[in-house]
């Protein structure tokens, strides 16, 4: 009997494993959605002929969408099902890579992005909370960080298609064989994520929490044999139990002493704003105008791009084997040190360098000697520290920190925090880096370090404990 039940845990938890895989493909949209525009930004600056400013805003747009649609995904996941919302966010991003493709306007282009950047953020809100939902316990922590691998993958092949167009064609700026310019189908190719992402959303089961909350106990229990195995009405019942107090996603729900909310949401906004104050989409959205300016020609940048993006799936997939064994809190502190010292080493190397005047009579930083290839280390120490910690454990923690009746409404203000800090980030990088790249890199280090210690004095592990314990009102105090 006991091999029995071992083979059925055995078969269940496989089931959950490429149900959560297939989830997680949104994070593969996000990624992708992140990088692609990489090897474009020079590009679309010279067609468009428009400032670093305004390019910053452009790059950065499509944040902005996310930030609306990482909230409104929590509500229509509650109405709709967690499903029906992954085939819109789909829906919406295939529009967005096709109008991106085809703009004739920085002021279009623009509206593409945000487009786009809402179906990314319902997609990265659903994810995670998707397979918190669906996970067993004691592999909730890496099914989580599919979410992160995803991610990091689609930041990869996104990279790599870039970079294969633009040597096809000679340049970002340049015709392609088959005819348009090859920035634009950088855009084109997001089109295929999107397809694959609505296909596999539309074979993964409705989550048995949204199931229950429906009242559809059977399926419930069906998707919940699948997934977890054994007998369910156990589970069927604490769901219930911590589903009694639920209501609409609204804002008053996490209403608390601190500053206005909960402390444990402001654990959860924190935690987001500095997995974004480190600076770390600086690396994936400009680091192929980056290396430019500090000597690389325009292919071995992108190249250098997709060499970091691979450094960070190694990290994830680390990270993936790690955060059951070790626990969450550890990682982000030891991520944390790894990012102060690499980002800190990046800010001295930057800020001594002397400065060049280039091609188009602008003033950039020339690494002479031994300063390129230490500024290269320490830009992959640092996605190496970013990868295996605060990239994959940050959204773990927000799919399983807090409580069911919470659970929407705070995951969804915290995506949005987090989408907003990145929107911040990447639209202020190209000014600050006019002001000095030591200046912007040495801004990312304190975040590094200020999270360090934030991590340490409010973040409490998660480990091990099942969703339903979180509904315990001690651990929703930070």
């Amino acid at each position: 009997m006991a091999a029995a039940e071992g083979t059925d845990d055995k078969h269940s938890h496989t089931t959950a494993i490429l149900v959560a895989s297939a989830a997680a493909i949104g994070g593969f949209l996000f990624g992708y959605d992140t990088s692609v525009i990489n090897g474009a930004v020079a590009a679309i600056q010279r067609e468009f002929e428009i400032s670093s400013v305004t390019l910053g805003f452009v790059v950065s747009s499509a944040l902005l969408g996310a930030m609306v649609g990482a909230w409104f995904a929590g509500p229509l996941a509650n109405r709709l099902g967690r499903v029906r919302v992954m085939v819109i966010a789909a829906i919406i991003f295939l529009i967005s890579a096709i109008g991106s493709a085809l703009a004739v306007h920085p002021v279009d282009l623009t509206i593409w992005r945000v487009l786009g950047g809402l179906g990314v953020g319902a997609a990265s809100v659903i994810a995670p909370a998707y397979i918190a939902e669906i996970a067993p316990a004691k592999l909730r922590g890496r099914l989580g960080s599919l979410q992160q691998l995803a991610i990091v993958a689609g930041i990869f092949v996104a990279l790599l298609v870039d970079y294969i167009i633009a040597d096809v064609s000679g340049g970002a700026s340049e015709e392609t064989p088959w005819g348009g310019t090859a920035w634009r189908w950088m855009f084109a190719s997001g089109a295929v994520p999107a397809v694959i992402y609505g296909i596999m959303a539309l074979q993964i089961p409705e989550s048995p929490r949204y199931l229950v909350s429906k009242n559809e106990l059977t399926k419930a229990k069906d998707v919940l044999k699948r997934l977890i195995g054994g007998n369910v009405d156990g589970r069927i019942r604490e769901i219930q139990r911590s589903l009694r107090s639920d209501k609409p996603v609204r804002l008053s729900d996490l209403r608390g002493p601190v500053l206005g909310l909960l402390g444990i949401v402001w654990v959860g906004i924190l935690l987001s704003v500095f997995q974004q104050f480190v600076g770390i989409n600086v690396i994936f959205y400009y680091s192929s105008v980056l290396w430019e300016a500090v000597g690389f020609d325009s292919n071995n940048s992108m190249l250098i791009s997709v060499i970091t993006s691979v450094t960070n799936i190694v990290t994830t997939v680390i990270a993936i084997m790690l955060v059951d064994r070790i626990g969450r809190k550890p990682l982000l502190m030891a991520g944390a040190a790894i990012m102060t010292v690499s980002l800190g080493t990046m800010a001295v190397v930057f800020a001594s360098a002397p400065l060049v005047e280039n091609a188009q009579g602008e003033m950039q930083p020339e690494l002479q000697g031994v300063a390129g290839p230490i500024a290269l280390v320490a830009a992959n120490l640092f996605v190496f520290g970013f990868g295996c910690s605060w990239g994959p454990v940050v959204w773990v923690l927000l799919g399983e920190m807090f409580g069911n009746r919470i659970r929407a409404s705070a995951l969804a203000l915290a995506a949005g925090a987090q989408w907003l800090a990145n929107w911040a980030v990447s639209t202020t990088f190209p000014w600050l880096s006019e002001k000095g790249l030591g200046l912007a890199y040495g801004l990312y280090a304190g975040f590094a370090f200020l999270a360090f210690f934030f991590v340490w004095r409010a973040v409490r592990e998660t480990k091990g404990r099942e969703l339903e314990d979180m509904d315990n009102p001690a651990a929703a105090r930070a």
